[in-house]
């Protein structure tokens, strides 16, 4: 796509030098973030380099947003360390697992599905990206105290750094503060300049070089070609691995599509959704292969690009390219880097990722909300990534399942019709009783979903058994679950073991085809289905004059 737009008439000079910029921006900004991310990932900061190269690069070729930037982001660099410590064995099986979330996105992307992701309440991102913000925080403070991260996530790191207060270094501890200082303080205005991440390293490397050199540091960076690790995994890996590489997807999935949404709201463009998830598991996967973190849509990233001038996928495509000319010419640089001050930087990253305008509003939002954003957030931290979106969806299905019941409690409306209606224009009965009430009539009205179920049962179960004829009216029906329309299979047979005669009128196409496709009407007979509701009403007539000779 971006080779089209390089030779399309429209692409001109001024719009090559906005994406240029835009990925010089960006490039400034996601390099030393890589390189903490690698760190911070277990996997050294190669990893993260090759991730940026590797995801940037091609999932703006192949991606749905042209402003977009992807690279290795926080939530992204915390699922990955939960792999590194739970899930694999070797450094192989790690990068197995990065190619298998980008093949899963790929297949999200193909078939349609992930598309949906986009609809993740609000909540439930919420609880689970502040959970990874805190997660970020609580691994962190051991490098800012000069010491080196253990497993067992944020408690672990915790409990390690109070067993271990005696053991602060505190020329780390002063090149962290300062680096954390410079990352919250710095004015936005100059980060176009020199972006705050970058000025805390730069400064941290400055101190630790010059004056606080007992610190640890990033050490050595490979700056050759990256080699691509293929590895034959056993049939019992792969499914031990799916878990961790569908934690990846979904939470890459969801990231990316956010920051899409962001992208089209301050460019006013559309993002294709779909596209954007095969963009993204073609840089995945080409990640895991040769070595690199897994990398998501960034938000910080895509609003630089996009406020430096960048219009098209060229600033996406160009940012690794700079990014890696930067660190081959400034590599012993970067090397003498403290990871105290990387620590300082990630610690910000974390405090962002938490959602403080929610946060700020807890005592405000609906209690049902507050519940679901608790549990997310809490099973984030405490349990593991994918139970706490898993949980988190489900529960906030429910509640809107719950709110949804209300709106729909009128949808179905179950009504008695006296023989001396129906019959009214029948001159050949006279002895009709007019409190009778042969027929019974139930209608449903709009979109019937499962939150209707309950409703259904209620109040039509027990009301089929009074009458010699029940009319399920469907002419105001537009659309109905599946569910709805197995128990409407359950009341048919209900009615059928008392010889109570279902008629059925109104279908429309789409309708009556699903109803036959999931054998509903089965025990109804053809002629009971009519086409309107005066015809069913007629049969209704013809049932129960014959039953009356």
């Amino acid at each position: 796509m971006s080779i089209k737009q390089l030779l399309q008439p429209e692409y001109s000079l001024d719009r090559f030098k906005g994406d240029l910029f835009g990925g010089l921006t960006v490039a400034v900004v996601v390099l030393p973030l890589s390189i903490a991310f690698g760190v911070a990932s277990g996997l050294g900061p190669n990893a993260g380099l090759y991730g940026a190269i590797a995801v940037g690069f091609f999932a703006a070729i192949f991606g749905g947003t042209s402003t977009q930037i992807s690279a290795p982001t926080a939530s992204m660099v915390v699922a990955t360390a939960v792999i590194v410590a739970s899930h694999a064995q070797n450094i192989f099986e790690v990068f197995l697992i990065v190619s298998m979330a980008g093949i899963l996105q790929i297949l999200l992307g193909l078939t349609g599905v992930g598309r949906y992701i986009q609809y993740t309440p609000r909540i439930v991102v919420s609880g689970f990206m502040s959970g990874i913000g805190v997660i970020i925080i609580a691994i962190q403070l051991l490098p800012l105290f000069g010491m080196s991260s253990v497993s067992g996530g944020a408690l672990g790191n915790l409990r390690q750094l109070f067993d271990s207060v005696h053991s602060i270094n505190f020329d780390a501890l002063t090149i962290g503060a300062i680096a954390l200082v410079i990352s919250i303080f710095w004015p936005r205005k100059f980060g176009r300049f020199i972006p705050a991440p970058l000025l805390a390293m730069m400064v941290g490397t400055l101190l630790s070089v010059l004056w606080l050199s007992d610190v640890p540091i990033v050490g050595h960076i490979f700056t050759g070609l990256p080699e691509i690790r293929l590895v034959s995994p056993s049939f019992s890996f792969l499914l031990h691995a799916l878990e961790p590489a569908l934690i990846l997807a979904l939470i890459g999935s969801v990231n990316s599509l956010l920051s899409s949404l962001v992208a089209d709201t301050l460019t006013g463009t559309s993002h294709r959704p779909s596209r954007e998830l095969i963009g993204q598991g073609i840089g995945n996967t080409i990640s895991g292969l040769i070595g690199g973190l897994p990398g998501s849509g960034s938000v910080p990233g895509t609003v630089s690009n996009i406020r430096a001038g960048a219009s098209t996928t060229v600033s996406g495509m160009s940012y690794p390219i700079i990014m890696t000319l930067i660190l081959i010419g400034f590599i012993d640089w970067f090397e003498q880097i403290p990871l105290a001050a990387l620590a300082g930087v990630l610690i910000k990253v974390g405090w962002d990722a938490i959602d403080i305008r929610i946060i700020r509003r807890m005592h405000l939002i609906q209690r049902t909300q507050l519940v679901i954003l608790l549990l997310t957030f809490g099973i984030t931290i405490f349990i593991d990534l994918l139970t706490a979106v898993v949980v988190g969806l489900i529960v906030s299905a429910m509640t809107n399942a719950r709110i949804i019941e209300r709106f729909e409690m009128d949808s179905i409306v179950s009504a008695a019709i006296l023989d001396s209606i129906l019959f009214e224009d029948d001159e050949t009965l006279t002895d009709i009783d007019p409190y009778s009430t042969r027929t019974g009539l139930i209608c449903l009205n709009g979109i019937i979903s499962i939150a209707s179920k309950t409703k259904l049962v209620d109040s039509t179960t027990e009301d089929i058994k009074d009458h010699e004829v029940i009319i399920f009216d469907f002419s105001t029906t537009q659309f109905i679950e599946d569910d709805i329309a197995l128990v409407i299979e359950r009341l048919t047979e209900v009615a059928a073991h008392d010889n109570i005669n279902i008629i059925m009128c109104g279908f429309s196409e789409s309708i009556y085809k699903n109803m036959v496709a999931l054998n509903v009407l089965n025990l109804v007979e053809g002629d009971h289905i009519v086409d309107n509701l005066e015809d069913a009403k007629q049969l209704a007539r013809q049932i129960i004059k014959s039953s009356m000779t």
